[in-house]
């Protein structure tokens, strides 16, 4: 009886109740910030479906699709593709390693995807200049760079959050085994990325084929 007393006395302090706490919510409820970047993830798939459905529709009104010199290359796009949908199966072993506390594993294996991130990205604007053709040259090209740029802009915006995720590591005890929503975040929208790319891709480059 004295015993218990005697531990009851003892000073409760944030640093002997945190990582229980913590364990205890991880555990008890779904982060609602994860439900909300689904929802927002859920809202930008309807735009890209807007502007799938609008480029099928246009491609079945044409005589010819692509019309003629506005081709489009398939060797740079499949090696972006490549290099895009290899960066999900990285960053995901970057989720992996900060679930087992390993923080030097999540932050190497972050570097490597925003470094294909950027590499898909500067393999993009390439393709870009030396396409040969704009924005207005004819409605395929209208399709292909508000498309194609659109996909880009969210490829830069998961890149900038990747950064993030890393400049935020920096601080000791961020990130653990038991508080990594954000880099759960960040691999989530990483992976709608390289999902609206596959499709992209199809539509594209590989229905030009046929």
């Amino acid at each position: 009886m004295q015993g218990s007393i005697a531990d009851s006395s003892q000073p409760i302090t944030e640093a002997t109740i945190a990582p229980t706490a913590i364990a205890h919510a991880h555990e008890a409820h779904p982060d609602f910030r994860v439900w909300g970047l689904l929802t927002f993830l859920i809202s930008e798939s309807l735009m890209f479906g807007g502007l799938f459905v609008t480029y099928l529709f246009l491609r079945g009104e044409a005589a010819v699709w692509p019309p003629e010199g506005t081709e489009v290359e398939l060797l740079l796009p499949t090696i972006n593709t490549i290099i895009l949908v290899s960066s999900s199966f990285v960053i995901h072993l970057g989720d992996t390693a900060i679930k087992k506390n390993d923080l030097a594993g999540m932050r190497r294996w972050y570097w490597v995807t925003a470094l294909m991130g950027a590499t898909f990205l500067g393999g993009q604007a390439y393709e870009y200049y030396t396409l040969g053709y704009g924005l207005t040259t004819n409605i395929f090209s209208n399709c292909f760079y508000v498309m194609t740029g659109f996909h880009g802009l969210h490829v830069f915006i998961g890149l900038l959050l990747i950064l993030g995720v890393l400049w935020r590591s920096r601080r000791s005890g961020h990130y653990g085994s038991h508080h990594h929503v954000g880099i759960e975040m960040a691999e989530i929208y990483w992976h709608f990325v390289d999902i609206i790319w596959i499709v992209l891709f199809s539509l594209i480059y590989i229905l030009t084929l046929f």
